[in-house]
């Protein structure tokens, strides 16, 4: 199986220095087996920055960014901290992005939020554009790029091929997610959601590419008490309820909250019910908020999902 982490997981909150923690929780999630480790971005912190430094600090392991919104940073900019981020790594690092969410956005922002499918497509071309090494002169509705006549300035050296991962769940999102990016990386999406929509659509999309990652991000805590885990993530992620994507995964996989995906309980528990993620076609599962409560949790979690790893 393969099997990675989200961090920041939660039991952060009383570091010293965030950058000093999430490397120090990288180098333990190596120790305890598992493959790779994804970076949420942060309005506080940068995801692609730290992905790099714990990838050139912890080798071996695979990082990655989960994810970054592609609102409002130029894909041009992306492109430039994702080539960094995979010289830094030795070819380690994975580009994972996202829509984002238009409420939370545009407030924060002050930059209209642009049609999300629209300027996902366009923001794709344009990268895909660069990471393959050609030039680019684009001109979308969304977004813009002229970068032609100075290709060579685009490349970073020392930068490989760099797998672009979307979350991507709805069905236009996840067309264009097969026909322009390397898989999906859906959160909250159970198996009745992976196997009756995300799996068959981006690989019906992806149709003469190679095969599409699908990268199931889930919340797990190997606990004794799985009740008041559900209803922690319950409360902190009640706002996914009003999100139209998110309810309608939630619909087909018939729950109302996300505290109902939460994967919790003792380790035979756990290791069940990872199993029917990648039973529902998941290539790979990330556990997210292992450390929601401490970080014994989070320990005792990580040391169960590197032993399914390691099987």
């Amino acid at each position: 199986m393969t099997i990675g982490v989200a961090l920041p997981s939660g039991d952060t909150a009383d570091a010293v220095n965030i950058v000093d923690e999430l490397i120090t929780q990288t180098r333990q999630a190596a120790d305890a087996g598992l493959t790779s480790v994804w970076f949420s971005q942060q309005m506080e912190h940068d995801a692609i920055t730290v992905a790099a430094l714990a990838g050139r600090a912890v080798p071996g392991i695979a990082v990655g960014t989960g994810v970054v919104p592609i609102y409002p940073r130029h894909p041009l900019l992306i492109t430039g901290l994702a080539q960094t981020a995979q010289a830094a790594t030795g070819g380690r690092f994975v580009l994972g992005l996202g829509t984002g969410a238009k409420n939370w956005l545009e407030p924060a922002y002050g930059v209209e939020y642009p049609s999300p499918i629209k300027h996902l497509r366009e923001y794709l071309t344009i990268l895909r554009q660069v990471l393959d090494g050609g030039e680019v002169d684009f001109h979308g509705e969304t977004v813009r790029a002229h970068a032609k006549g100075f290709a060579a300035s685009l490349s970073v050296a020392g930068s490989s091929d760099i797998p672009v991962i979307i979350a991507a769940m709805g069905r236009q999102a996840l067309r264009v997610t097969g026909e322009l990016a390397d898989g999906t990386i859906p959160f909250l999406a159970g198996p009745k959601a992976l196997s009756g929509l995300i799996v068959p659509e981006i690989t019906k999309a992806a149709a003469g590419r190679p095969a599409p990652r699908i990268i199931a991000m889930v919340p797990v805590v190997v606990t004794d008490d799985p009740d008041a885990v559900r209803a922690q993530v319950d409360r902190q992620y009640a706002f996914f309820r009003d999100i139209p994507s998110y309810r309608a995964i939630f619909d087909l996989q018939g729950v109302d909250s996300a505290g109902e995906l939460v994967i919790a309980g003792d380790e035979e528990t756990v290791a069940a019910e990872i199993r029917r993620y990648f039973d529902a076609g998941a290539t790979e599962v990330v556990a997210t908020q292992s450390g929601i409560r401490n970080a014994e949790e989070r320990l005792r979690t990580w040391s169960v999902l590197g032993d399914l790893v390691k099987r």
